[in-house]
Formats: C-alpha cells, sequence, structure tokens
C-alpha cells in the first residue's frame, strides 16, 4: 500500500493568498497526496497573554504575543475557498488541522474534508476529541509529547464519539467504548496515530522511530510520523520501519519570517523526499523470502554444482578426492555432497565434468 504524504503548509502562507498558492504549486509538483494547512479562530486557542514557545520567539518577533502572531496567520472564508479552490485546480487534496470545535464543523461543512488531522497539542483536549469525532470523519491523531497512557485515553473519548451521541460521558464510559468491539471497530475504521517528537526543528537523535511499532502493536492501528527533523532521512526510514502516512513542513524559504519555516523542507527538499519514499515503498516488497524475478536467470552463472575434481572412470566410487563443487549451478547441489560420497559411478567422467547422476 502506497505511503499517503501531506506536505504540511501550515501558517508558513504567512497570511498572504499568493504565497499560499505557491506553496499548493510546489506540494503538486514534488508528488504528494494532500496538502495540509491550519484552521483555527485566534480567540479559541489561547489567552491575550499566552507566551510563544521557545522555537517561535526566535523565529518571528519577540514583543509579538503569540495571539497576535496567530491572528496574523488567520484563514477566513475567503481564503479557505480560494485555497481549495486552486488545490483542486493542482489536482492536490485539501486539508487542514482544525484548533477548536468550530474550526473543524466548518471544514466539515463548508469544503467535505475527508478526514481531520487533530494536533498533538490536542492529544489530551478531551472535549475537542469528542466533538471531532461526532462529526463521523476519519482523524489522523498526533501523539507528540504523549505518552501510552494518555494515547488510550484519547482512543478511549473518539471510540465513545463514534459510537455514542450521549453528552458528558463518565471516565468509566469512555473505558468502556475504547474495550467494546464496537469502539475498537470504530477506531480501526477510523483513526491512524502519527508518532510526532514535538520541537521545532526536532534533534535526530530525538527521532525515536521505534516507538511506531511500539503504537501499532498496543493499539492495532495504522501508524504513520508527523516529522520534524531536518532533511528527508528520518521520514524516509519511518518508510522502510512501515509508516503509512508521513507528514512533513514544507516552505517556499527556509529563510522567511514565521514560526514554522526554519524546521521546514525547502521545495527541492519535499520532491526529494517524495522521490525517496516511493523508491523505499518499491524495494520493500513483501514478506516471501523467494528469488526475485532477476535472480532466476542468475542462480546458473554464481550458484556451484558438482563436478569431477579428476578424471573418473565407470565403477569407480565418488570420494572427497573426486568431487568437488564449482560453478555453473543447474547440476547436482553441492547440497547432495554427502549423500553422493561413496556412489558408483554409473559413466566415466572427465576432469571439471558436471556430475549428473
Amino acid at each position: 500500500m502506497s505511503t499517503y504524504v501531506i506536505a504540511e503548509a501550515g501558517v508558513n502562507h504567512n497570511g498572504s493568498m499568493d504565497l499560499a498558492r505557491d506553496l499548493i504549486e510546489v506540494a503538486a509538483e514534488a508528488g504528494v497526496d494532500a496538502i495540509k494547512f491550519q484552521t483555527f479562530q485566534t480567540e479559541e486557542v489561547v489567552t491575550n497573554d499566552a507566551s510563544k514557545a521557545d522555537y517561535q520567539s526566535e523565529t518571528t518577533d519577540a514583543r509579538e504575543s503569540q495571539a497576535d502572531m496567530l491572528r496574523n496567520l488567520e484563514l477566513g472564508l475567503d481564503q479557505h475557498e480560494a485555497i481549495t479552490e486552486y488545490c483542486e485546480e493542482c489536482d492536490v487534496q485539501f486539508l487542514s488541522t482544525p484548533a477548536d470545535v468550530d474550526s473543524a464543523q466548518f471544514l466539515v461543512d463548508s469544503f467535505g474534508v475527508p478526514r481531520i488531522k487533530i494536533g498533538s497539542g490536542e492529544l489530551t483536549n478531551g472535549p475537542f476529541l469528542l466533538e471531532v469525532a461526532r462529526l463521523g470523519k476519519p482523524v489522523i491523531l498526533s501523539t507528540g509529547m504523549g505518552t501510552l497512557g494518555e494515547v488510550e485515553q484519547a482512543l478511549g473519548v473518539l471510540a465513545y464519539g463514534y459510537v455514542k451521541k450521549e453528552s458528558r460521558p463518565e471516565k468509566m464510559d469512555l473505558e468502556r467504548a475504547f474495550a467494546s468491539d464496537e469502539g475498537q471497530s470504530a477506531l480501526e475504521s477510523n483513526v491512524t496515530l502519527l508518532h510526532c517528537i514535538t520541537e521545532y526543528p526536532a534533534p535526530v537523535e530525538a527521532a525515536n522511530l521505534r516507538a511506531m511499532g511500539t503504537l501499532e502493536q498496543a493499539f492495532g492501528l495504522p501508524v504513520g510520523l508527523s516529522d520534524h527533523t531536518m532533511g528527508t532521512t528520518v521520514p524516509t526510514a519511518a518508510v522502510a520501519r512501515g509508516a503509512t502516512l508521513i507528514e512533513k513542513h514544507f516552505t517556499l524559504d527556509r529563510s522567511l519570517s514565521g514560526p514554522d519555516h526554519e524546521a521546514s523542507l525547502e521545495p527541492e527538499e519535499l520532491a526529494e523526499m517524495v522521490e525517496n519514499i516511493r523508491c523505499v515503498e518499491s524495494a520493500l516488497g513483501d514478506p516471501r523470502k523467494v528469488p526475485r524475478e532477476p535472480e532466476w536467470e542468475n542462480r546458473s552463472a554464481v550458484r556451484r554444482s558438482l563436478v569431477a575434481s579428476k578424471p573418473i572412470e565407470k565403477g569407480d566410487r565418488f570420494t572427497t578426492n573426486n568431487l568437488a563443487a564449482k560453478r555453473p549451478g543447474g547440476g547436482i547441489s553441492p547440497m547432495e555432497y554427502w549423500k553422493t560420497i561413496g556412489k558408483t559411478s554409473s559413466k566415466s567422467y572427465k576432469k571439471g565434468e558436471l556430475i549428473n547422476e
């Protein structure tokens, strides 16, 4: 199955529709499956006095509040319409990460998004998770900063939201929903988990790709990677380890002002990542250990057969002194060496001649 690749434009449009269109073109040319933006209402996300994360202060005006920064990056209805129309024109799927319930509803009702991405910051936002699940769309759930227990709790809320319509569930209701056959079936049909390290950029040594296997074993759900490391090595390695989805930030230019540009791929790197991922997919093959098509023709050239190491007369016994294993293959396998020793030759052989009895 082909890895689903999401080019994360996020807020790298810097509030400019021209820049957003350029990003869409770059994503489409790179061959990704989807380009993802962010949809939010600043007042629903942060308080007016909320401070920025360290990486945001380093890449934007440190005197500006997080709320002011987000207001400049917020997309309105007209901008969403322009973006979705251009995505359709460029034949790349539009996705967006909502940061509040109204934004999630807006994406579903106004643009019919096929799935909803839930960012790592909302892993413990129970009320939000519940309402998103009740929209009835598949979700991609990032698990950055989370423990295995927190992921299970989040899945319990999603399971409840998918299968129950009652409000204000108790803790046991969530646990029951997660444990039920109906809840598990809903999760299997709707949820992809993303391993994620929430740091911008994330050090390669912190990537911890083995955790993808832990998530898959624990929950039996498709697992991918939301990657914040620099370069393309880590997402490519994740595909080799079984990632079903890769999400990666990209920009037109890492030197642009904005919170996420510095930790993003530039256009050539995005195309390189997609090419590498498709190459790895092709190389993975299937679990069967059998000769692949090109190998069949090489077997006789590089394998060995039993041959006469010296002239053998009819009636002689085969011994360790007159038998050897040499190329080409196609004759008696050297695995039959011990079985052949001591047998009587039914014909004469010249030195180097393949034994054929």
